[in-house]
């Protein structure tokens, strides 16, 4: 039997750390508390949770500044919390590196449900084969160009330089990496990112493409080509000329 997935649930309220951990619990996860910034932190780094449930507005540090400290060196998917609707923190939070984003009040079924599903997306990021997949050393490797997604072991590279991407992210990029040449809307890429029903904005994965362009800036690469009024297809894999 495999071990169970562990969630940190980090909110100031203990009310709704309360409902989140039962209702995670009663659907087979484990799960691990924080009440402030600070403390989300201690227990990121000791108990290396499989997903965290990060409230946005939290004493000692906010839920962004924790997003930024948790990004700089871990992929771990996080699931935003916020007691405000507005679009813009919506974006702020995806812009960040968040995997999704959940508003208050919430249904505790649904948040269980998308839990699940970001975590599907890491186990479950193997598509459709494509022409452009192919076995490499009982690896399944997508390469195009000087990109490479290690489909095994989750990783992509450029130039074999590792590049960090979440979970939506390289889930974007294989979709693409996969089918060369097809052009997919936002539905589409969202479709294969998010494999639940839920509405995501034409905005949301606008902002899931502008983090994989900066990530990909450093090495003076872009993946990703705009068609305009259509949506995005896989771009030129080769590294620029100096």
């Amino acid at each position: 039997m495999s071990k169970p997935r562990q969630i940190l649930i980090a909110d100031d309220d203990p009310h709704i750390r309360e409902v989140v951990r039962f209702a995670l619990e009663n659907a087979g996860f484990n799960t691990v508390q924080a009440a402030d910034g600070r403390e989300t932190i201690k227990q990121f780094m000791s108990e290396r949770p499989d997903l965290v449930i990060l409230d946005i507005v939290m004493p000692e540090m906010d839920g962004t500044e924790v997003c930024r400290k948790i990004r700089a060196n871990s992929s771990t998917p996080i699931i935003f919390l916020s007691s405000r609707d507005e679009e813009v923190d919506r974006i702020i939070g995806l812009e960040l590196g968040g995997d999704d984003y959940v508003t208050k009040p919430f249904s505790p079924r649904e948040l269980v449900a998308r839990v699940k599903a970001v975590l599907r997306r890491g186990e479950n990021l193997e598509p459709a084969t494509g022409a452009n997949e192919k076995r490499f050393d009982s690896q399944k490797l997508l390469r195009s160009g000087d990109l490479e997604l290690d489909l095994d072991r989750f990783e992509a590279r450029w130039v074999s330089e590792p590049v960090a991407l979440t979970i939506t992210e390289f889930g974007i990029l294989r979709t693409l990496l996969t089918y060369p040449g097809k052009v997919f809307t936002r539905d589409e890429l969202m479709n294969s990112a998010y494999n639940y029903e839920n509405i995501v904005t034409d905005r949301t994965i606008d902002s899931h493409i502008r983090r994989i362009r900066r990530k990909f800036s450093a090495m003076r690469a872009d993946p990703i080509e705009t068609v305009h009024g259509l949506g995005y297809r896989l771009g030129s894999c080769s590294k620029a000329s100096e």
